[in-house]
């Protein structure tokens, strides 16, 4: 298992490798349309595609996929957490081996399935299956049991650089996708005949979703609840979020490097002995959306690094996810703490979280860190007004 500083080098290595191998291959990105009746026509062809399989109004079961030595944070805690908000489906996380995963950038939680005792429970296989980024996205044990759930007539959601994990598995030749857009050219190296889809942030063809970097998980995750629960339910839900919208719109233009950020970005993405360390007080009920947006953010940076302390152990947050959390000492008398508001929704909490890195690092800082996750220009450009 990771730990410590050990863990954040092999996340900075992940992430510099990730940048090298795709964000400079592929043509320049056609301007973005705006064309109401097509994002409308792939907004329902989403919904078309990830509606419920079963009969007689069963619920559906939905694996979060997870790779116990690394697994992006916001990629599986705010899918887990939105799903199990809307109460749609039974939600499971899922991983070679029951009982924690680590994640990176930070924190770790506790009570996953494992991939035997999953596939005893539910013989029929998944009805969806959510695929986050992990640290190593060619995991045998991972990707055969993913194809296993495909071929069963699961359908799969790629979240963010998930899609590496998803192609691994055999599930992107000749298919449309998305990806987080460092992804775009690795991707089109490695799946014959696959087609990058540019300025949407969820893209599906044939039963394989795939979307844009970290924050996409947000609408991508309210469409999919429209699909399972209806419009309704996706409307009172994002509203619980925060968010104004779940369409597949995105200007995918904004999100590249040149060659002298790349050398920039890889320079400070090794530097992770630098960041100063922060703590963040869990506690039973605690917002999970919001907790792994502003811990994701914050960590992003390369200067902070966030640790969950807590005075009773393990805590259970609102969705029933566990997290793991070490007692507070006095090490940490004096230390900074993570700066998280009992009032704010949680795309807002992301919003005044990116307007205190701002504030603290500077803009340029800010701006690396929306690039990192993704966020989209209209956010981008909200995002501290006021």
């Amino acid at each position: 298992m990771f730990t410590g500083s050990f863990s954040r080098a092999l996340a900075a290595a992940w992430l510099a490798m990730l940048v090298l191998a795709g964000c400079s291959a592929g043509a320049p990105l056609p301007p973005p349309l705006d064309d109401a009746a097509a994002l409308q026509r792939d907004h329902q062809a989403f919904l078309d595609a990830m509606k419920p399989r079963g009969a007689g109004g069963a619920r559906p079961v939905v694996a979060v996929l997870a790779s116990n030595e690394g697994t992006e944070m916001t990629d599986l805690m705010l899918p887990y957490a939105v799903l199990q908000r809307a109460d749609v489906a039974d939600v499971r996380i899922v991983a070679p081996r029951a009982g924690q995963v680590d994640l990176f950038p930070a924190l770790q939680v506790d009570g996953a399935q494992d991939f035997a005792s999953f596939d005893r429970a539910h013989p029929a296989g998944a009805d969806y299956v959510i695929v986050p980024a992990m640290m190593s996205d060619d995991a045998p044990e991972i990707t055969g049991w993913l194809s296993r759930q495909a071929g069963q007539g699961a359908r799969v959601i790629g979240v963010c650089s998930g899609a590496r994990v998803v192609g691994q598995a055999g599930l992107l030749d000749g298919r449309r996708f998305a990806g987080h857009w460092y992804d775009r050219g690795t991707l089109l190296k490695r799946h014959p005949g696959s087609t990058h889809v540019p300025h949407r942030r969820y893209v599906v063809d044939r039963g394989v979703a795939t979307t844009t970097g970290i924050t996409a998980s947000v609408p991508a995750m309210l469409a999919l609840v429209e699909a399972i629960g209806g419009r309704e339910k996706a409307s009172a839900v994002a509203a619980d979020l925060g968010a104004v919208s779940w369409s597949p719109a995105h200007d995918s233009t904004p999100f590249a490097l040149d060659n002298g950020k790349r050398i920039d970005y890889l320079l400070d993405k090794a530097a992770f002995w630098r960041g100063e360390r922060w703590t963040v007080e869990v506690r039973d009920g605690m917002d999970d959306v919001s907790l792994a947006l502003a811990t994701d953010a914050w960590e992003r940076t390369g200067r902070v690094r966030v640790e969950a302390v807590s005075p009773s152990g393990p805590v259970r947050l609102r969705s029933g996810l566990v997290l793991t959390a070490r007692p507070a000492g006095a090490g940490d008398v004096g230390a900074l703490r993570l700066p998280l508001s009992a009032t704010l929704k949680p795309v807002p909490q992301l919003d005044r979280t990116l307007c205190e890195i701002a504030g603290r690092h500077g803009a340029a800082r800010r701006d690396w860190v929306m690039l990192e996750m993704e966020y989209p220009a209209q956010q981008r450009a909200a995002a501290c007004a006021g």
